[in-house]
């Protein structure tokens, strides 16, 4: 048996294989209508989400399975303080397969460790997204055709943002990425990150101004500065608005650079944006179900 608890779970060649799967599920979804017919996925969220845990049950819908689970911590048994190691281990006796988010970091950890069923990191505080890293890696080679040769700039929330960390820490596994880090002082990337970097000997570069690294780019990733991490009102209201990416700001960027976002995003991304053909945000929520039923498929070791 086994779980999903990091990016890095997966060889380059592991992923290859997932992805492989995924754009084949994309190209022929009839095929795999009813592959896991009599399977059940359960989604524990013990934090709010909408594009994670609705495409993982749409992933278990789309391959004929049912999908049983909370979506509030108020609303399952921890709201009367029961632990996750017992949660995990009543969803065993329900359940196929399980998505668990947690603002905790390392819950879904802690529920691996006693869980009889696989279980998948559907995000842990700022720590992991390792779905979200998938989704985005899938999103990059089905529209770029490769994964690696490209600079990418990571904007907004680079302290708190769990998509970022795994982002990152994935992609160094393929050859002649550059990074450029977009972010006001307070909200950098940790220090542990760069000086990773810097070990391996990974070309990156840190910026305050999205305007002064645009016409460089090949992949724009924006993040939204995230509420739920701040400690205090001020420092939220103060760094929010800090990047909003406009018409005028993407007409010096290149005509085939992306711009990825794993949403939900509140208003660093202009509404005008969306109809330009480099924004692809919303058709990497897409490629996030498919990456989904691929690795339900690949956990639940269902070949087809």
């Amino acid at each position: 048996m086994r779980h999903l608890m990091n990016p890095l779970d997966f060889t380059v060649e592991e992923l290859e294989k997932l992805f492989d799967l995924a754009a084949d599920i994309e190209a022929n979804p009839a095929k795999y209508a009813h592959v896991c017919a009599g399977k059940k996925l359960a989604t524990c969220f013990y934090e709010p989400s909408t594009r994670t845990r609705l495409s993982f049950e749409a992933a278990m819908l789309n391959l004929g399975g049912q999908v049983l689970g909370f979506s509030d911590a108020a609303s399952s048994s921890a709201a009367k303080g029961e632990s996750v190691s017992d949660t995990i281990r009543i969803v065993s006796c329900y359940a196929d397969i399980c998505a668990m988010r947690h603002p905790k970091e390392g819950a879904p950890m802690v529920a691996a460790s006693r869980s009889r069923i696989p279980v998948i990191n559907a995000g842990d505080g700022g720590h992991q997204h390792p779905t979200q890293t998938l989704t985005d890696l899938l999103t990059i080679r089905s529209l770029k055709g490769k994964l690696g040769g490209f600079t990418i700039g990571l904007c907004g929330d680079l302290k708190f943002g769990r998509t970022v960390h795994s982002l990152i820490n994935a992609l160094i596994r393929y050859p002649d990425i550059h990074f450029i880090f977009i972010s006001p002082p307070e909200l950098k990337v940790p220090d542990y990150i760069t000086d990773m970097l810097t070990e391996k000997g990974i070309s990156y570069k840190e910026v305050i101004r999205l305007e002064d690294c645009m016409p460089d780019l090949d992949l724009l990733y924006m993040t939204r500065v995230q509420k739920e991490r701040f400690f205090n009102e001020e420092d939220y209201v103060r760094l929010k608005d800090f990047y909003i990416l406009d018409k005028d700001k993407l007409s010096a960027a290149k005509q085939d650079m992306l711009v990825l976002h794993p949403l939900p995003r509140v208003n660093e991304i202009s509404v005008e944006v969306d109809d330009d053909p480099r924004a692809v945000y919303f058709k990497q929520a897409q490629y996030g179900v498919y990456v989904r039923m691929a690795l339900i498929l690949t956990l639940l070791e269902i070949e087809v």
